[in-house]
């Protein structure tokens, strides 16, 4: 039996984001921005290490894709919490101005 179609789900808005933050409360966006760029990098990280042999600094065996991924999470977090490309900066400005409704 056929069911009816469903249309599809409303896209979320950089404003749904934001639904419930405090916008008093700069850190949270600061936070939040900080984040953002850390998962950009790691996702950038990642694919710069496909491809690479075994070995090396994420040694070999069962757990060398795991130990390779945390590796390369921590990379990413601490290049965004050493000043990070400049893309926390932009996202961080971008949030505010939604946050004043500009």
């Amino acid at each position: 039996m056929l069911t009816t179609a469903t249309p599809p789900t409303v896209q979320p808005t950089p404003m749904d984001t934001l639904k419930g933050v405090d916008t008093s409360d700069k850190t949270a966006v600061k936070e939040a921005s900080k984040e953002f760029e850390a998962v950009f990098l790691n996702t950038m990280l990642q694919n710069m290490f496909t491809g690479l042999e075994n070995g090396g600094t994420w040694g070999t065996g069962h757990g060398a894709d795991a130990w390779q991924s945390l590796l390369i999470d921590e990379y990413a977090r601490s290049i965004s919490e050493a000043g990070g490309i400049g893309l926390a900066e932009s996202v961080e400005r971008e949030l505010l101005r939604l946050q004043e409704g500009g």
